[in-house]
């Protein structure tokens, strides 16, 4: 049987290195590649054309929910599985309007990471023991309602929050985005506009609340 290939994405080396040990204790699960963050996930995908991606949410310069929107519109034939410490609604429905066909709590039994794995490679859903019965129903009926702030940002725009709030410049943006300072500038111009927010502490504390980065310990 041809091994399930899998590209593992989290910007935590050690844990990296224990989910690899978990997957390849196994004879169907071959783990094609690492990336520490979203960018470069995609780069990656596209030289190893994995079957599923296993990939962290919270991760620097590219988020695994941002991350996961490209991969699904330029990779359709590419299954994510996210991995999550949270088990609530609204983080559950991030990853699924994001185009993860699964959800699993870095918490669950490890022997859930297979059987997640396999079951989005067949093309189903799987979600996390973790995440009961009344968090599935309610992302089932959330999933095509109104979007929030967040969702409503064009991937560009959300991409620039990011980079704003984890302290990196209008130039440092430009250089990590290839585009020139005036058109990162006019982004953030956009962004603020957009969420009506109109300093660069006030997109920091938005994007920590939504939990499109971390707060550092």
């Amino acid at each position: 049987m041809t091994p399930l290939r899998v590209l593992l994405v989290d910007d935590h080396k050690l844990f990296r290195a224990g989910i690899r040990a978990l997957l390849q204790g196994g004879s169907d699960v071959e783990v094609v590649a690492e990336a520490g963050d979203g960018r470069e996930a995609l780069r990656l995908i596209a030289v190893h054309n994995p079957d599923v991606v296993l990939m962290d949410i919270t991760m620097p310069n590219l988020n695994g929910l941002d991350a996961a929107a490209r991969i699904s519109r330029i990779f359709p034939h590419t299954h994510i599985v996210i991995l999550s410490m949270s088990a609530d609604e609204d983080s559950v429905l991030k990853a699924l309007r994001a185009g993860a066909a699964g959800y699993l709590v870095k918490t669950a039994d490890p022997a859930e990471l297979g059987l997640a794995l396999r079951a989005v490679a067949r093309g189903e859903k799987f979600l996390s023991s973790a995440v009961s019965e009344h968090v599935v129903a309610a992302c089932v009926s959330r999933v095509d309602r109104e979007r929030t702030s967040l969702e409503r940002l064009s991937p560009r725009q959300r991409e620039v929050l990011q980079l704003i709030a984890e302290g990196h410049t209008t130039r440092e943006i430009a250089a990590k985005l290839d585009i020139s300072p005036k058109t990162a500038e006019a982004y953030r111009g956009d962004l603020m506009k957009a969420l009506e927010i109109h300093d660069i502490a006030s997109l920091t504390r938005y994007a920590i609340r939504t939990g499109l980065v971390a707060l550092e310990p």
